[in-house]
């Protein structure tokens, strides 16, 4: 029996939107304290089954979206070596993820995460393609940057540059 042939779809008729991203933290309590009360993310889920914990947080703006957290030693198949090894892997920022987030101030961003004595990596700077952004490290040493798109810089929403465009 043969089947019909399938009918091609366009990217654009898809409809995809991220559900979860995993982030490997060194320290689970202290990555779910900074992940909350300096980037005020909500708590989605702190789960512990077969003596493995892990915890999601999100935005409060966007509930569908969880970052899940997970220490070095939740793969019960990972040996003590193997564990101690992405210890030291991480210990050397040889294994940091990143996150990219979107805020419609990037300054203002910066300043408050900065307040909370969080490592920065880049102060708010100008790219050459508009976008504004700057950089931390979280506790584990994932790099965590914040994008101010081009179309609400402060020049871009200035009078003096809207006279300019017009």
């Amino acid at each position: 029996m043969s089947r019909p042939p399938q009918q091609t779809r366009n990217a654009g008729d898809m409809h995809l939107g991220l559900s979860a991203c995993t982030l490997t933290v060194h320290d689970l309590d202290e990555a779910l304290g900074f992940y909350r009360d300096v980037l005020g993310f909500a708590v989605r889920e702190d789960y512990e089954a077969r003596g493995a914990r892990w915890a999601s947080v999100g935005p409060p703006s966007q509930p569908n979206v969880r970052i899940v957290l997970q220490s070095t030693g939740t793969d019960p198949s990972a040996s003590p070596t193997d564990r101690q090894t992405i210890e030291d892997l991480m210990a050397k920022g040889l294994l940091s993820q990143r996150l990219v987030f979107v805020t419609d101030n990037c300054d203002d961003t910066f300043e408050r995460i900065e307040a909370a004595g969080v490592e920065v990596l880049q102060e708010p700077m100008n790219k050459p393609d508009g976008v504004r952004d700057c950089a931390f490290f979280d506790p584990s040493g994932n790099v965590l940057r914040f994008t101010q798109p081009r179309q609400t810089t402060r020049a871009l929403a200035s009078p003096r540059a809207h006279n300019a465009t017009t």
